[in-house]
């Protein structure tokens, strides 16, 4: 679990994120919603530590990751799994070579063990025959997968997804909320995801979070969302889905 409690943060004197309070559940996909500019990137780069908070807590199972020590740092972010926006393969490995790049980057496996944690991996997307394939000479959707995988390769506690169906058709888009659902409970992660996708947000969101102007304006989840009854929350949806 991660539970965020009062964060603040500003740039040039100006909060991006005010007062900001959360719990994100284990074992649960967590949405956080808003619009360009709400402050939902800026809150996933401050949970993961590419921004220091100004104040607050940022809770990983009771651990106050925001005033831990370098070294503690660490020990918190290889429990940290994350899908970037466009996937963010590296154009010059293979798909086998960039699921292992954690493992060969931060575990003490030996070469055996990362090639079945590899495999192991990519049979949890499903692409199992893609291990020599290398990103020029897959699809998007398959990049995404590819992503996932490497993400879950040091079998991660938290998962961090940025926008996953950025770029992808409504069918594999869908997959690929399947993938992350899938993954979510049968490992129990505590996944985070900011997505602009209302399909996803009905289909995955456990608990939803609607931050606007950098406040936390509405928590509930997919079955509450549409009552609501917060008429910022309303403006959105009716931008989003309709």
């Amino acid at each position: 679990m991660i539970e965020i409690k009062n964060i603040y943060k500003s740039f040039n004197d100006k909060y991006v994120l005010e007062n900001v309070s959360a719990v994100f559940e284990k074992g649960k996909t967590n949405l956080v919603i808003g619009a360009s500019g709400s402050g939902k990137s800026v809150l996933m780069k401050c949970l993961v530590g590419l921004t220091d908070i100004d104040q607050g807590q940022i809770l990983y199972d009771n651990r106050d990751f925001a005033n831990l020590d370098y070294e503690a740092k660490k020990e918190v972010r290889r429990e940290i799994g994350m899908l970037f926006q466009g996937a963010a393969l590296f154009d010059s490995l293979s798909v086998e070579e960039n699921v292992g790049f954690p493992l060969k980057m931060f575990s003490k496996m030996s070469k055996s063990e990362q090639m079945d944690r590899v495999n192991f991996c990519l049979k949890c997307v499903n692409l199992e025959n893609a291990n020599k394939k290398f990103p020029s000479e897959i699809s998007g959707g398959m990049k995404k997968r590819v992503g996932i995988a490497r993400a879950i390769a040091l079998n991660p506690e938290y998962l961090f997804c940025d926008e996953p169906n950025s770029g992808l058709d409504p069918l594999t888009s869908r997959v690929i909320d399947e993938l992350i659902k899938e993954i979510t409970e049968e490992f129990s992660i505590t996944t985070i995801i900011n997505s602009h996708d209302m399909k996803t947000v009905m289909d995955l969101g456990d608990t939803i979070c609607f931050i606007h102007k950098g406040i936390m304006w509405w928590q509930g989840n997919n079955t509450q969302i549409m009552n609501s009854g917060n008429p910022e929350l309303d403006t959105f949806l009716k931008a989003y889905l309709f």
